[in-house]
């Protein structure tokens, strides 16, 4: 233990189970290939488990050359400290302090370029975006899935931090030339804190009225599951808005989002009020 259960299709982030007993995972394996998570189950993938701090890292490639994007480290439990059930993720922060430049340079030489080359070698044409997702377990970079899409919320912290034109950066992958394109970030620090219906990622009720979205101004607003009725926003998924914030340091980010979020409201809305817990720096211990 612990066992890590794993749909092996599409499950929209949530078809992967950790558990301590033995017992209630050979139960939830049987509850997940007879249909729990849809058609996305009908095979499962056991996997080893690794302890470690995970971290989301971005490129976009012409299928020859890549520029590494503003990495970014999203928290997918619904519950405060990484507790509960897996969610499409419910907030991300960008820079990621543990990511300095030797974590990365691992990253680039051990994972990215091996990509890169590996597509080719296999007679891949591929260009786009490829998300990993790496995990560091004591500083080394191990990857835990591929996406061929940016993630979210991590696209929240991401965009905001690439001061480059998008459509530039575009440009060259679909010319070829995306080696001549330069990529600047924005060193500030974005944050964003997911609000969600509430009783995801299990059942949650749709149609809410949300108000207060024109009282925000520090902060950029996202929509993810809203509708427009008659020129009212109301709720229409589990994951409703994602509010986005700049800041000198992951702090001073955060205090802005959680400002914003508290400006919102419908019915029955949840937020984890943690985002970044595990990064904040403690402060040293005083000696006697």
């Amino acid at each position: 233990p612990p066992y890590v259960l794993k749909a092996d299709g599409l499950a929209a982030g949530k078809g992967v189970l950790i558990l301590d007993d033995i017992k209630e995972a050979k139960k939830e394996l049987k509850n997940m290939v007879s249909g729990k998570f849809g058609d996305a189950s009908a095979t499962v993938v056991i996997e080893q488990f690794l302890s470690g701090i995970e971290v989301s890292v971005f490129v976009i490639t012409d299928g020859r050359n890549y520029k590494i994007l503003p990495e970014a480290k999203d928290y997918k439990r619904i519950g405060e400290g990484d507790t509960g059930l897996n969610t499409g993720g419910m907030g991300a922060i960008s820079p990621v302090a543990f990511a300095n430049r030797d974590f990365m340079d691992k990253v680039d030489n051990q994972v990215i370029i091996p990509t890169i080359k590996g597509l080719r070698a296999e007679g891949i044409d591929y260009s786009g975006f490829i998300f990993f997702g790496i995990i560091s377990v004591k500083g080394d970079p191990y990857v835990i899935e591929y996406n061929c899409r940016m993630g979210d919320p991590e696209t929240e912290v991401v965009m905001p931090r690439l001061k480059s034109d998008l459509l530039e950066l575009f440009d060259g992958i679909a010319t070829g030339t995306l080696s001549e394109r330069d990529v600047q970030i924005d060193p500030r620090t974005a944050t964003t804190v997911m609000m969600v219906s509430g009783g995801y990622p299990e059942s949650y009720e749709k149609g809410k009225s949300i108000s207060g979205l024109r009282n925000v101004e520090d902060s950029i607003v996202f929509h993810a599951g809203t509708t427009d009725e008659g020129g009212m926003v109301k709720t229409n998924g589990g994951r409703v808005l994602a509010v986005t914030s700049y800041g000198k340091d992951m702090e001073t980010a955060l205090k802005k989002s959680y400002e914003s979020a508290g400006k919102i409201e419908f019915d029955k809305k949840y937020i984890r009020t943690d985002i970044g817990f595990d990064l904040i720096k403690k402060p040293a211990k005083a000696k006697a």
